[in-house]
């Protein structure tokens, strides 16, 4: 035989209760004593598996005895192996199969978790446990196996880091009961595959809630694929989602994979669904029913393993009604409804939020973070915040440009536009009117007036373009003055 396979050393843990066997075996492998090594001999499967508890990472391999004196034996002592190192390959050795060929029998011992087992040559037959060509191919074999496993196992290590890594980065943080009960909801519909329908005003984190049900998920170590689809023309959404085949129209010159297929087995998030045009949401509807895609210039359709999470800041019922969105395709995303609570519903999270950005800012940007007065926290909780935690994270980033080392009221009223001598206004309704010392000018009250109006309208309205509507100004006059106030850049 040539001294092949490996260049390491195979070590091997023998469970055999007959000294004249661990002769035998010790015998068939002697051919390969510089790569087969037998360390240790234990004689029951009670002191194997305390050897095993004690030194199982000194062991690749198990030869055992089916049938063993006293002690744990059989399926059981295999199992008993498999729990405590499950890397470890064992290779049964027994007499219990000599002249008959017992299917249901080697079933049962590979299900417990051996790699081979073979039929010990009769007791008249002193040199070899069984034919050493095939005995010692199978313990090449079963290391190699143990390799393996042992490669993919600190590969799924270092992809789980690097979930918890995206986890981490995505944090949905707050300790108000709205983020509280969002966290459990998050966590319930994880453990299953229902499609998932998000909302919330703009700026709130949608995304980030997708994100967290795709790592939390028995799909998190496959891939998580966002789409704006309101960034995506009406002319290309098809062929974004669900490719085409070569020549499948002009300029097709190669095929390109759909963002389902790219996203098989894991989590499509598809946000801003309500923006999909009436084509691209017949076909999504008949990747929710069917589980199949429909690709350009190709006649068979494709199978998809694939989870959807949708998320709107428009209220879809609402565009059912108007006849903008499918009311069944509404119906089979709104399986699993989630709600992303505003801002200004929350005020006890924006010290959270604030110190995290902070934190996190800070450090990229290389600079000392500032303290932030007790008063000034009063005012950002009051504020009502109409770009939510988006607009929240912007403003910590033009603080920390002003390389301040103590942030106080005076900076925070000057970086939100709010007057000396005016409150931020609750939920932009309230307004105090400064002492007869610090009297304002008619046009900074008339600013102050004009845009926590403005706040209010936007605070209940779905969109820009209904808010528009009801202050009954043209989009982009509304638009125009919004950067004047200060509430869009």
């Amino acid at each position: 035989m040539k001294h092949v396979m490996t260049d390491a050393i195979i070590r091997i843990l023998l469970i055999e209760d007959e000294a004249f066997d661990v002769r035998r075996v010790q015998s068939t492998v002697k051919f390969f004593k510089d790569q087969i090594q037998i360390k240790e001999v234990v004689s029951n499967g009670d002191d194997a598996i305390e050897l095993l508890s004690a030194k199982w990472d000194q062991f690749d391999l198990v030869i055992m005895d089916l049938q063993l004196a006293g002690g744990v034996m059989g399926e059981a002592l295999i199992r008993a192996i498999k729990r405590i190192a499950p890397s470890i390959q064992i290779i049964v050795i027994t007499k219990m199969t000599v002249n008959i060929t017992d299917f249901d029998f080697a079933n049962r011992l590979l299900h417990a978790g051996a790699f081979w087992y073979c039929t010990k040559y009769p007791s008249d037959i002193e040199d070899y446990i069984y034919q050493p060509t095939d005995f010692v191919i199978s313990i090449f074999n079963a290391y190699e196996k143990r390799q393996l496993e042992r490669e993919q196992r600190r590969s799924e290590r270092r992809l789980l880091r690097n979930v918890q890594m995206m986890l981490d980065r995505a944090r949905l943080l707050g300790v108000s009961e709205q983020m509280q009960k969002l966290r459990a909801q998050i966590k319930q519909c994880a453990s299953t595959h229902a499609t998932v329908l998000i909302t919330g005003p703009s700026g709130t984190g949608k995304e980030l809630v997708a994100t967290n049900i795709h790592y939390e998920s028995n799909r998190k170590l496959e891939n998580f694929v966002p789409i704006n689809c309101g960034g995506i023309p009406d002319d290309l959404i098809e062929s974004e989602l669900f490719g085409y085949e070569k020549g499948a129209f002009t300029g097709a010159h190669a095929s390109k994979q759909g963002l389902f297929e790219v996203a098989n087995h894991g989590t499509v998030f598809l946000d801003e669904v309500s923006e999909l045009p009436p084509p691209a949401q017949v076909k999504l509807l008949r990747v929710i029913q069917e589980g199949e895609i429909e690709k350009i210039g190709r006649t068979e359709k494709i199978r998809v393993d694939v989870r959807i999470v949708a998320a709107s800041n428009k209220i879809l019922f609402q565009e059912v009604a108007a006849g903008r969105f499918r009311e069944d395709l509404y119906y089979r995303l709104n399986v699993v409804p989630l709600v992303v609570p505003a801002l200004k519903d929350r005020p006890s999270d924006v010290p959270v939020l604030w110190e995290h950005f902070m934190q996190e800012m800070s450090i990229d940007m290389g600079i000392q973070k500032p303290t932030t007065d007790e008063s000034a926290f009063r005012i950002l909780q009051d504020y009502p915040w109409p770009g939510n935690v988006r607009e929240l994270k912007n403003v910590v980033q033009r603080l920390l440009l002003m390389r301040e080392s103590i942030v106080g009221l005076d900076t925070v009223r000057e970086v939100l536009a709010i007057p000396t001598g005016l409150s931020a206004g609750g939920p932009g309704t309230t307004i105090t009117f400064p002492s007869a010392s610090e009297l304002l000018s008619l046009r900074e009250i008339e600013a102050t007036v004009r845009k926590k109006y403005l706040i209010y309208v936007r605070n209940h309205s779905t969109s820009d373009a209904e808010a528009a509507r009801k202050l009954g100004l043209a989009p982009p006059n509304y638009h125009r003055l919004c950067k004047e106030l200060g509430l869009k850049s």
